[in-house]
């Protein structure tokens, strides 16, 4: 159809049985086209490009002997000691969260793994002299929908019960959460990225996190896991979101107890070799770090002090990530553009468009996502499985996908993305047909 000299697309719902079928026959000769190229793609996970990892090089060549290894509290950086971080690493991570130092230990690389030790720490001793979990007959953790596929690991690694909460514009849908955890005993904690969520990229509204900050636990060891990991992903396109600082919420409640804060610079510095903390009361630190000392003597502080080095402050960060935005935004507006052009006008696919972060989330028509996965792959194109934005890996309605953008080249992300169309376009006729 034509309208002032430009081509109108017709939604799939429009279209009768000739219309689909003769789509269906152009889609399929192009999908089998695809397959013909061989290619091998990647959009599967969210980890940096090479490009991206080229930018701390630099970090690698930091001489730490100028001082003579020696850290502001007065040890050598080399040896055993100091438990809970540098006094520099502190601050530099409260430079990224908007954190005092006193409230912040520093551990090793992954925030992921300071995560699962505080659930299994909270099975095998429980929490500040709660009843360990093992000896509970039932422990839930509240997921909000879609989410991370790690979180839901770890809680299912521990047979916990997980119960989906659907997400908003805003946040998870504060009132079930607010139904959850004030009447339900059973309830010890709720998974949270609140800032450029995985997958859609939703930055917690103000009265989210107050509300967050207001809950009354029918459970005292309930724990809100706050997982900044995106906290200063911004894609620095003039639309940098703000995120309420919970703990200071929390604190004009008189709930600072009730919150873990974690972030690492996986993704600032190298992943698997950045480092990672956890931020909270003191009286949560004191019980994390009297557990802790049967784990270890120190974490790298070698580590620590090269990353202080390197950033040395909030600007030094602030000015590193642009360069990561630089990289990775022209992926974001490629992807975003091709949906925008290919896809939303044909009345298939939903999304919300990200600010920051790592990932874009879509929706294709209910029942497809598997379908569309499981083409990408016979085209050559390797996807996060459909399904593993929800708990169990179970999307009853089979409908989100997550897009990773940031690992592919520009090129590569682009091939990739007209095989995501066609997967989508061929499905969804297919389902128009049945």
């Amino acid at each position: 159809m034509k309208g002032n000299g430009t081509i109108k697309m017709v939604c799939y719902s429009d279209m009768n049985v000739e219309q689909l079928e003769k789509e269906r026959e152009g889609l399929l000769k192009a999908f089998e086209e695809c397959k013909a190229m061989g290619l091998k793609l990647d959009m599967s996970r969210g980890k940096p490009g090479s490009e991206q990892l080229d930018l701390s090089n630099p970090m690698l060549d930091i001489d730490l002997g100028g001082s003579g290894f020696k850290c502001s509290q007065g040890v050598d950086i080399r040896n055993y000691g100091i438990l809970d971080g540098l006094k520099e690493a502190k601050e530099l991570i409260s430079a990224m969260i908007d954190m005092d130092p006193e409230n912040i230990m520093i551990f090793g690389n992954s925030s992921l793994n300071i995560m699962f030790d505080t659930v299994a720490r909270s099975f095998t001793h429980g929490v500040m002299g709660s009843r360990p979990w093992c000896k509970l007959d039932n422990v839930k953790f509240l997921c909000p929908t879609p989410g991370y596929d790690r979180h839901f690991a770890i809680t299912e690694h521990f047979g916990v019960e997980m119960i989906e909460i659907p997400m908003t514009p805003d946040g998870p849908d504060m009132n079930m959460v607010e139904n959850y955890v004030n009447n339900d005993e059973s309830v010890k904690g709720i998974w949270c990225i609140p800032k450029y969520s995985n997958p859609q990229g939703i930055t917690y509204s103000d009265e989210t996190v107050r509300r967050f900050a207001a809950l009354k636990p029918a459970a005292k060891d309930f724990r809100i896991f706050w997982d900044n990991a995106y906290v200063i992903h911004h894609l620095f396109n003039g639309k940098e979101e703000e995120l309420l600082n919970i703990y200071d919420e929390c604190v004009k409640n008189g709930t600072e107890d009730m919150v873990y804060i974690f972030c690492s610079t996986s993704k600032v510095s190298f992943p698997g070799g950045g480092i990672a903390a956890m931020a909270a009361s003191k009286a949560n630190l004191e019980y994390v770090k009297k557990n802790v000392t049967f784990q270890t003597i120190g974490y790298d502080k070698i580590n620590m002090m090269r990353h202080v080095l390197f950033f040395k402050d909030k600007n030094g960060l602030m000015e590193h990530m642009k360069k990561h935005a630089e990289i990775i935004r022209p992926k974001f507006d490629a992807v975003m553009e091709v949906l925008d052009r290919e896809l939303v006008p044909l009345g298939i696919l939903k999304y919300t468009k990200p600010n920051g972060g790592y990932f874009i989330s879509v929706d294709v028509p209910e029942g497809c996502a598997k379908k569309v996965v499981a083409m990408c792959k016979e085209a050559g194109v390797v996807m996060t499985g459909a399904g593993a934005t929800h708990p169990y890996k179970n999307d009853a309605k089979d409908t989100n996908i997550r897009i990773a953008p940031t690992y592919p080249s520009l090129e590569e992300l682009k091939k990739a993305c007209e095989i995501f169309v066609l997967c989508v376009k061929l499905a969804s006729v297919e389902k128009y047909l049945q």
